[in-house]
């Protein structure tokens, strides 16, 4: 089983070529990467990768600027195996993450979503714990080994508070091709991925054994869009929409989880501190509008 690797890129050099580096250096061969440049200005970093002499490794530089949404669904009109993860081009893969995610599929062979074991990581590269995180290992559902999670109760789960990393999840290329990435939704859009195939009978694998390192810092999509307020937004938009589809389901918990999107509205209010050190009024009414939000039907 081939899995194919793609890694939009545009970002550091350094972070870039520690994450290709990391996927080269994997224990079992059985992959193919394909780097998409999404035409990043500083032309290096391409023409490192372009050079690499290994057949399994392909470089591609956009003609123009896609945008992270419609890279993303480049990414997906590129892939040709069964199974796919879009990789950061910031984050790491560590020697066994191929090997552990053969195993976890030789052994469910039905899932449509496998979340490995993952630390994050801050920009040189050190293990570290912060705030994020430690929600996240909140909410993430208590077990142990490889365990199966679907329909109403993955759903619930992942509206209470999003436990996933988005760049280390292998995904049935089959659902990406039935559900498609939105690109009204930059930086949620995997969120919204997980309902879709939830909301269809699809499931989710989730192990424990670490073998991916997720790169967390001030310069990430997720931390420049949380202190302006437009993560928020359209997080606001996806629990909107999940309220009225869960419900129309029957799936009462699940709909409740939407419409209460406490964890999102934590987080919105954990970013005002930074939002009022800057002379942006419309970034400070977008998180107090998120943090006081609707919580009707509660």
């Amino acid at each position: 089983m081939t899995l194919d690797i793609m890694m939009p890129f545009y970002g550091r050099f350094d972070h870039f070529r520690v994450a290709v580096e990391s996927v080269l250096a994997q224990s079992d061969p059985d992959w193919r990467l394909v780097i998409v440049d999404d035409v990043y200005p500083d032309l290096a970093p391409g023409q490192w990768a372009d050079a690499i002499d290994d057949p399994r490794v392909t470089y591609l530089r956009n003609e123009s600027n896609l945008g992270t949404s419609r890279n993303y669904l480049k990414c997906v009109d590129l892939m040709s195996a069964e199974f796919a993860v879009i990789m950061g081009c910031d984050d790491v893969m560590l020697p066994g993450y191929v090997a552990r995610v053969r195993e976890l599929l030789a052994g469910h062979p039905d899932v449509s979503v496998v979340q490995p074991g993952v630390a994050t990581i801050d920009a040189d590269g050190q293990r570290n714990h912060p705030l994020a995180d430690r929600v996240k290992a909140l909410y993430r559902p208590r077990g142990r080994g490889p365990r199966v999670y679907a329909g109403e109760r993955l759903a619930t789960s992942l509206l209470r508070g999003n436990w996933t990393y988005f760049p280390s999840l292998v995904w049935r290329v089959s659902e990406l091709h039935t559900h498609g990435f939105r690109t009204d939704l930059t930086v949620v859009q995997d969120l919204a991925m997980l309902l879709d195939i939830a909301r269809s009978g699809g499931s989710l694998l989730l192990d424990d054994e670490t073998r991916f390192e997720y790169r967390r810092h001030a310069s990430s999509v997720s931390a420049r869009t949380g202190v302006d307020g437009s993560k928020f937004g359209q997080e606001a938009t996806l629990f909107r929409e999940s309220d009225a589809a869960f419900r129309e389901l029957g799936w009462r918990r699940a709909a409740r989880a939407a419409r209460r999107h406490f964890t999102s509205r934590m987080n919105a209010l954990s970013e005002l501190p930074r939002a009022m050190g800057r002379d942006n009024a419309s970034s400070r009414r977008l998180l107090l509008s998120h943090v006081f939000g609707s919580t009707a039907g509660q």
